[in-house]
């Protein structure tokens, strides 16, 4: 690492507010960059763990101080593991664990990037760019990028990983005192941190930014990004905005507030699904409910099912990200079907779902439906010699692995069981058991 990249990643604004302390993993990672710190990086195998011990002892031997070896091996097990988020790109990058854990993922990040540059953006600032991955994302689309972080040794980190990139800069400063004018940024992308002390902030209020001082800055830029966590109250969302959920082979990573002429597709809400294909390239549907005009409008609720007589020939699973987006109403209506519980994300009819829907529901066909009673569960178990169990619930109290301990299952059968509330809500309403094999289908 050069000196003028050293500078790049210090360089301050002209009044900046005091830097928050420096994160500890991040500061530990600072013997890398020097050139010895750099060269022993590059010359290292890819990590081993049952390796790793001898590989330190060596390098130890060979003359290395401790304190640089343990950062390079960290560093390697780090990249590592950033390979499903970052693909072939985590061999150059540096990552803490926070930076990593909060990273967007590559896939998500090039989807955020391509609004940007649909929308003609010119030069994004990115708010609290952490390591740098969205960063990664808009320069790779031949944006220009500020990148701003507030934490000095994180923001050596991200310096090291937007090197590639010619139009990328990053700043340490306050995410909100940087000059966005005199910048010349006609568009934001800000991720607002959402955890203090190890826990997780669930009031955006809380956030740092707060999610109201970031949505503020639309008074001075069209173009506003926001990734927010995705169990977000939809009460809080601007209504002017379109709100997209986001899923990554079935487990849900994140939400996007888009303003201005970064939601093409109108005030909302939507849900955006990627799957990995057998290829290993990502491939992405997306599902709105086009009555939806208003993100932070409640979503609507159907009418369920009025007990166990009324469960179709199919159970339903939404996708998580169609869940967060109050978007189970409309697939409802599109697969003719009904919810099996009140605020039961279950829906349940007699027609699967067609193939253009798939991506986006879970489908499974019910065979029995018992009734939620321990004793004659494991009368169940005993009598049909089931060994493997497979226990999906909603809705009720219930932990699948106290249940599935319960049970004493012993045998070579093997039964997949969805445990769920039925009907309108009922405090005394014990609930059904559901027994199901999966549906497959083209997707």
């Amino acid at each position: 690492m050069t000196d003028s990249q050293r500078d790049v990643a210090t360089s301050e604004p002209a009044q900046p507010e005091p830097a928050a302390p420096s994160d500890p993993a991040a500061l530990s990672l600072m013997p890398l960059l020097t050139p010895e710190g750099w060269a022993l990086l590059g010359s290292l195998p890819p990590y081993d763990e049952a390796e790793a011990l001898r590989l330190a002892e060596s390098l130890r031997a060979a003359g290395h101080a401790p304190a640089l070896v343990a950062a390079a091996l960290t560093q390697q097990r780090l990249r590592s593991r950033a390979a499903a988020k970052f693909g072939d790109f985590a061999q150059q990058m540096l990552f803490t664990p926070d930076g990593l854990e909060q990273a967007t993922r590559l896939a998500v990040s090039a989807h955020h990037a391509a609004r940007y540059a649909a929308a003609g953006a010119h030069r994004v600032a990115d708010l609290g760019c952490g390591i740098g991955g969205d960063a990664m994302a808009l320069a790779g689309l031949g944006l220009d990028v500020l990148a701003v972080e507030r934490d000095e040794a994180t923001a050596a980190l991200a310096t090291v990983n937007l090197m590639p990139f010619e139009g990328a800069r990053v700043l340490r400063a306050d995410a909100l005192s940087v000059d966005l004018e005199a910048e010349g940024v006609d568009a934001v992308f800000a991720d607002p941190a959402r955890r203090a002390g190890g826990r997780r902030l669930t009031d955006p209020e809380q956030w740092s930014p707060r999610l109201s001082e970031v949505l503020a800055l639309r008074e001075r830029v069209d173009a506003v990004g926001v990734k927010v966590a995705p169990g977000i109250d939809h009460a809080l969302l601007p209504s002017d905005a379109h709100v997209q959920w986001v899923s990554v082979d079935g487990e849900v990573v994140e939400a996007g507030i888009w303003c201005g002429p970064l939601a093409p597709e109108g005030p909302g809400r939507s849900a955006l699904v990627l799957t990995t294909g057998a290829d290993g390239e990502p491939r992405a549907r997306r599902l709105a409910d086009p009555a939806c005009t208003d993100p932070s409008a409640a979503p609507e609720q159907l009418e369920p099912v009025t007990g166990t007589a009324e469960i179709g020939e199919f159970l339903l699973e939404p996708d998580g990200a169609a869940i967060r987006a109050g978007l189970v109403a409309e697939l409802a209506r599109r697969t003719a079907s009904r919810p099996v519980g009140t605020r039961i994300a279950y829906l349940t009819g007699d027609t699967p779902p067609q193939a253009s829907l798939a991506p986006f529901l879970r489908c499974w066909r019910v065979r029995e439906v018992l009734p939620l009673n321990l004793k004659a569960l494991r009368a169940r178990v005993r009598e049909r010699g089931i060994g493997r169990l497979e226990i999906h619930k909603r809705g009720l109290p219930v932990s699948p692995d106290a249940l599935r301990a319960s049970l004493r299952l012993k045998g070579d059968g093997a039964e997949t069981w969805v445990a769920t509330r039925v009907g309108v809500r009922d405090e005394h309403d014990r609930g059904a058991v559901l027994v199901v094999e999966p549906v497959s289908a083209e997707r």
